[in-house]
């Protein structure tokens, strides 16, 4: 089901090193290549084309991130990170503990969990997630005022205690 799955090497549309509008705090953001979903109004088209981008190791990112002590957290994004979940699942298990994981993803978590159920490594990168930012971005429900989302129907879930609990629990910003 993951599309890229080279251990060591990432595809990549670039990254930002230090980012405040991508989840609370300073973060490093990776926007992975390659999406599924081609939402339209998508504020990064330029990553849905699988042919693109750059590879990158996931040694080298993870170096960069734990090198800086300002970071709060890591950022996924994209593109679609689940297409390189495997990949992803090991650069998170290089990063320092106390560094919290937000993923973007055009899947909501219903349908990640119905996919790990034929790709555990769909579960994997889910489990190694915090908050997971789930829908594909409707632009019919395009709202500016939400913290951290792009439309009204995508959720910022609270992983950890969505799966202890058997149920949604959305993270409140």
């Amino acid at each position: 089901m993951c599309y890229y799955n080279n251990e060591d090497k990432l595809k990549i549309a670039g990254v930002i090193e230090e980012s405040i509008v991508d989840g609370p705090g300073i973060r490093f953001v990776v926007f992975t290549q390659g999406c599924p979903h081609n939402c339209k109004g998508c504020h990064n088209p330029q990553t849905h084309d699988f042919s693109l981008g750059t590879y990158i190791d996931i040694d080298s990112i993870a170096e960069k991130i734990n090198s800086n002590p300002l970071l709060r957290g890591v950022t996924l994004s994209g593109g679609e990170p689940f297409m390189q979940c495997k990949t992803l699942v090991k650069l998170i298990s290089k990063l320092n503990d106390n560094l919290d994981v937000i993923t973007y993803t055009g899947f909501t978590i219903e349908e990640i969990l119905e996919k790990a159920n034929e790709d555990n490594d769909f579960f994997s990168l889910l489990d190694k997630t915090d908050i997971l930012i789930d829908g594909k971005f409707d632009e019919s429900k395009k709202d500016d005022n939400l913290l951290f989302r792009g439309s009204s129907n995508q959720r910022a879930i609270d992983v950890k205690l969505s799966l202890k609990n058997n149920k949604i629990v959305e993270y409140e910003f």
